[in-house]
């Protein structure tokens, strides 16, 4: 009896697999073959629609390579993930590819100092495979049915998505996500849940995320689901493929802001595009919103096509310099973040930072006389409130 073959694929791999055989990825619905996936390099369109890169399943290491190069036309191959059988794939045919071609497909460059093309590169074989697979994979499974309860459950007609790494939530965010609320009868909230350990964990994230959702907005209009961020969503393509998955999920808006990784002018064969040239064939409307200030004048959040003030009355939303108040543990003004979210981030990013919490507390906190156990996010939020205290500012 012969040895069964198997190749071993990182989660990564089986993320993008799993959306691929529940068609959320439509109408790829499959591992390409060498001349499909020549086609979809060259033209970048699929079965009519918008497709940026050719959808192919390439696994690095020795031991992957040396059953590639043996693998036969009929033959079943297991996939393994973190030592567990995940699914099993018929050979259709192995081709050799051309890794720098595909970074170059996927990211727009193969410069190694690129983080994407790093990423990739260290996970990207030179051998492809092809065929029909079957893989499990519960999460996928998990956010369709989600999604359709929730639709059941409310009677939602429009829905609205929005694709957001909240990295973190900030108040620019929350303005995004009132206006989709209001514009639409279910607002489903894609949270990136990337295969790196950037930023701030996902855990800490959904559940900031779900403090603002499930104490400051109408219930039953806003649904959270992990969004796995694999490679495939990355460079310029990032929203050509955000569009797909919305639609694919059921979704009649995709709303995106201005700054968005993937949105704005290109060159293709020597002629300008726009983006939404390239996604006019994916039924799903794309809004895009404005970007979201403080001034100082104005004294609230306004939108920068509006506000007649100048930019240095601007205060800007800029993630990476809030992230780095909070990984710093320094509260961030709650014109950045509500104090709510800041409370929970903190607590979560810092457990146990203080080893004398309740005397602190007593010690710097109005309260009631009465003796209360307090935790860290409570002694945050009373600590905001005190910066927010003005008659001596």
């Amino acid at each position: 009896m012969s040895q069964v073959k198997t190749l071993y694929i990182d989660t990564e791999a089986l993320s993008t697999l799993a959306l691929v055989q529940a068609k959320l990825i439509s109408p790829v619905d499959s591992l390409m073959n060498q001349n499909e996936a020549k086609e979809v390099d060259r033209t970048k369109m699929y079965k009519g629609v918008p497709c940026p890169f050719a959808f192919i399943l390439a696994p690095k290491g020795k031991r992957n390579e040396e059953v590639l190069k043996t693998l036969q036309n009929g033959e079943v191959v297991e996939l393994i993930n973190e030592g567990n059988k995940v699914g099993e794939l018929t050979v259709d045919e192995t081709f050799s590819i051309n890794p720098k071609e595909r970074l170059n497909n996927i990211y727009g460059t193969s410069d190694t100092s690129h983080p994407g093309v790093k990423n990739t590169i260290a996970r990207l074989g030179n051998i492809a495979v092809s065929g029909e697979y079957k893989v499990v994979y519960p999460l996928i499974d998990d956010n369709i049915n989600r999604i359709k309860n929730m639709i059941n459950k409310t009677g939602a007609k429009f829905i609205s998505s929005m694709m957001l790494a909240a990295n973190p939530l900030n108040r620019a965010h929350e303005r995004m996500i009132r206006q989709a609320v209001s514009d639409s009868d279910l607002l489903i909230i894609f949270l990136r849940k990337p295969f790196t350990s950037k930023g701030l964990r996902y855990d800490i994230r959904h559940n900031a995320l779900s403090t603002f959702v499930d104490n400051f907005l109408p219930r039953n209009k806003v649904l959270i689901i992990p969004f796995e961020n694999s490679y495939i969503f990355a460079g310029f393509n990032e929203l050509v493929l955000d569009a797909l998955l919305a639609k694919n999920y059921g979704c009649h808006q995709l709303v995106v802001g201005k700054n968005h990784g993937g949105l704005g002018l290109y060159y293709d064969k020597n002629r300008l595009n726009s983006i939404f040239d390239h996604c006019k064939n994916i039924d799903i409307h794309i809004k895009t919103v404005d970007e979201y200030v403080y001034c100082d004048t104005c004294k609230t959040l306004v939108s920068t096509s509006t506000c007649p003030h100048g930019q240095h009355h601007h205060v800007h939303y800029h993630s990476d310099s809030i992230m780095k108040l909070i990984q710093s543990g320094v509260i961030p003004p709650p014109i950045l973040v509500r104090k709510e979210v800041s409370a929970n981030i903190l607590s979560a990013l810092f457990p146990e930072r203080f080893s004398n919490l309740q005397e602190m507390h007593y010690s710097l906190m109005p309260g009631s006389g009465l003796l209360e156990q307090q935790n860290e996010e409570q002694f945050y939020l009373k600590l905001i409130k005190l910066y927010q205290t003005s008659s001596l500012t």
